[in-house]
């Protein structure tokens, strides 16, 4: 039985991955912090496909929300035997005038988040002797920018925790990656004005930025029992960005 939580997915590449994941005959619990009505309206386009799923309310900062979460989906579909944190915060910032709890908030949804929801899946995993785990990182992790310096740090230590977990559970049937989007259009990258936007494409040797349906459908491939042997590895889905 494939049951698969994914974090953030009421939008965006969330969104995608779950939709790809249903298609791929994954019962997916698609996670939410304040969006309910998107949530829901993606997890009934996921049945409308004939394919299972719900959606459920997931606060990456409230430890008790996620274990609610993680039993809501078990209740539902079955042991939870794959997970995507895909979830995120990102607020750019020069580091000298850079507010401690705008750091705070930052690490916390996307690293303390990422590993409670680990957490909370591999209870499962391991006794089911199967698993797959997928953080979504990004192409700041490897090719940082100025004024991301909070992002590119909580973004490089969920390269970390893949590779930490790889170890720790890979001789269990479990495999942990991650995959490192370039510029993606999203609501977390709205706030970028034109010229930022070209200065990323000029630096991607495909020259143009990547569609949620492609981040989705390398998180897919590593879920899947294609990639069993792929197990620790950072992929980047860029466009050559950081090549």
């Amino acid at each position: 039985m494939k049951v698969a939580v994914v974090t953030g997915a009421s939008r965006g590449i969330g969104r995608a991955t779950a939709a790809a994941l249903g298609a791929a005959g994954w019962k997916v619990a698609l996670g939410y912090r304040n969006d309910e009505a998107e949530a829901r309206a993606a997890a009934a386009s996921i049945e409308a496909a004939g394919g299972a799923a719900l959606a459920v309310r997931l606060d990456l900062l409230d430890e008790a929300s996620i274990a609610d979460a993680f039993r809501v989906a078990t209740d539902a579909f079955g042991p939870v035997t794959g997970l995507v944190n895909n979830a995120g915060y990102s607020k750019d910032g020069l580091i000298v005038k850079y507010a401690a709890d705008a750091y705070d908030l930052t690490m916390d949804t996307n690293v303390r988040g990422a590993y409670l929801c680990a957490q909370a899946a591999l209870r499962t995993m391991l006794r089911a002797r199967w698993g797959r785990i997928v953080n979504v990182s990004s192409a700041i992790a490897i090719r940082a920018n100025a004024g991301q310096s909070a992002y590119a740090t909580s973004k490089t230590a969920l390269l970390g925790l893949t590779r930490a977990l790889a170890r720790e559970v890979g001789a269990r049937g479990i495999t942990v990656n991650a995959v490192c989007p370039g510029l993606v259009e999203t609501e977390m990258t709205s706030h970028l004005d034109d010229d930022a936007r070209r200065f990323y494409v000029d630096q991607t040797p495909v020259g143009r930025t990547a569609t949620l349906e492609e981040v989705a459908a390398a998180v897919v491939f590593l879920m899947s029992d294609a990639a069993s042997y792929v197990n620790g590895v950072t992929l980047p889905v860029d466009g050559g960005l950081t090549a």
